[in-house]
């Protein structure tokens, strides 16, 4: 009589192993959430998508694990920067592992007043003067342009080349801004820079169902038995 229930169960004990899903939060933001002003070369064109292995909510996060990076910067340079290039088109979609692995940081911190159903706004994030940093420094790479952005409590912000060291063996060195800087203003309260994502998180364990949706299978499985011995009688 238990072949029904029995069946059930152990189905959800065959899910439990799968991977979960939950949820991670993403920082997406690009050049027309400013108005970008170019104060060194003609740097006004940029995108940053990066996803945290990590559920929105409130908190420090300093070099949080990261699922993915992507982001890019392109424009013209003045003539004479240290790479003495006219003009360059960075992208990089790489792993958080390789993110930091190459000399790169984010950081951030949701303060506690923040309302998360909508996402986080500039101005939800603590600090009085940079609130959010992402340093996409490199070292080795043979890369002269990877990006220092940071925006302010103010309104205000900054992206600009970070201080990457393009090559080793000859030591090659580029400073902050020698490449290309463009200041930025936007509206703190009505930028939104983070929001939550559902997807599977690849640090996250457990069962593909919750606790709850295992009682109601557990649930499903009486009430099919119970139906089934009453098949066989009259039942109220």
């Amino acid at each position: 009589m238990c072949k029904l229930r029995c069946f059930i169960v152990l189905l959800a004990l065959g899910f439990a192993a799968l991977p979960a899903h939950a949820q991670t939060m993403q920082v997406t933001t690009s050049s027309d959430d400013y108005v970008v002003t170019n104060m060194f070369s003609d740097v006004d064109d940029f995108d940053f998508l990066i996803e945290i292995d990590a559920p929105l909510a409130v908190g420090v996060y300093e070099n949080p694990p990261i699922v993915s990076v992507s982001y890019r910067v392109s424009g013209n340079l003045n003539p004479g920067t240290p790479s003495d290039f006219p003009g360059f088109a960075l992208e990089r979609v790489i792993t958080g592992e390789e993110f930091y692995a190459q000399g790169s940081t984010l950081q951030f911190e949701i303060n506690e007043a923040a309302v998360l159903d909508d996402g986080v706004q500039l101005a939800e994030l603590s600090g009085t003067d940079v609130v959010f940093t992402f340093d996409g420094k490199e070292i080795g790479n043979e890369r002269f342009h990877p990006a220092l952005f940071e925006l302010r409590s103010d309104g205000t912000g900054q992206i600009q080349n970070s201080d990457n060291i393009p090559t080793l063996n000859p030591l090659l060195q580029v400073d902050f801004g020698e490449e290309y800087i463009s200041g930025l203003v936007f509206d703190a309260g009505n930028t939104t820079l983070i929001t939550a994502l559902e997807g599977e998180s690849s640090s996250d364990s457990g069962g593909f169902f919750s606790h709850l949706e295992l009682l109601v299978l557990l649930g499903f499985a009486s009430v099919m038995t119970f139906r089934k011995k009453c098949s066989k009688r009259e039942c109220l």
